[in-house]
């Protein structure tokens, strides 16, 4: 329990300090105190299941700050190309947060056809960096019973995964979640919160692939 406290604080200063880091940077040192343990305990502290699911993918050091760079040369074009979202570097891995406005009609799991067209340019990008694992998290607000808005989460995520897996995009990088209302990232409290809880995120991490040659490149490099 020490060492879990010890991380969880570690990284916690990591992420509240240090300005001037950059994601690369603060991912390398997350890895080092991480993994899924702290990464579950992340995840439930701040509220932020993706977050706590990214620290507990990380893998540190020098193989952790090589596959940062990937990660930073893929936000970067995943900005680009899909505006309407909110796309977020964070530790080793990449989060990408679609409003449900944008995906569904209201209390609807059927994807829109804008939903389609912004799902085709999220798909340009993913399937150019095809070493990495793609966590589909359906969430909801708290408006409803949960046992209803937990299953509508799942059956958001599970379109999602459908349309996607349609796609160039191999099925066993993909995985779905649905949390409905326990894990908000936004107050509940009024209406524009709600509203923005309604989301989809994907979580973008390093595969056993990508984890595998960082390790190896960061050896020839330690012995250069």
């Amino acid at each position: 329990m020490k060492i879990t406290i010890l991380n969880f604080l570690i990284i916690m200063i990591v992420l509240s300090s240090c300005s001037s880091w950059n994601k690369t940077q603060k991912g390398a040192v997350i890895g080092t105190t991480g993994g899924a343990a702290t990464g579950a305990v992340i995840g439930r502290a701040s509220g932020n299941t993706a977050l706590g699911a990214i620290i507990g993918a990380t893998v540190g050091g020098v193989s952790g700050a090589l596959i940062g760079r990937t990660m930073d040369k893929q936000a970067e074009e995943l900005r680009k190309n899909i505006p309407n979202a909110n796309v977020e570097r964070v530790g080793e891995g990449i989060v990408i947060e679609f409003n449900n406005k944008i995906l569904f009609g209201f209390d609807q799991s059927n994807l829109t056809p804008d939903a389609r067209l912004n799902l085709n340019n999220l798909v340009e990008v993913l399937q150019k960096y095809p070493d990495t694992n793609i966590e589909i998290q359906g969430h909801t607000d708290d408006q409803g019973t949960n046992k209803y808005n937990k299953s509508l989460s799942k059956r958001r995520a599970k379109s999602v995964y459908q349309y996607i897996a349609q796609t160039n995009i191999k099925s066993n990088r993909l995985s779905t979640k649905g949390f409905g209302e326990t894990s908000p990232k936004y107050s509940n409290s009024n209406i524009d919160g709600q509203t923005q809880n309604r989301r989809v995120e994907f979580l973008v991490s390093a595969n056993s692939k990508m984890k595998k040659e960082a390790k190896n490149n960061s050896n020839q490099v330690g012995n250069q």
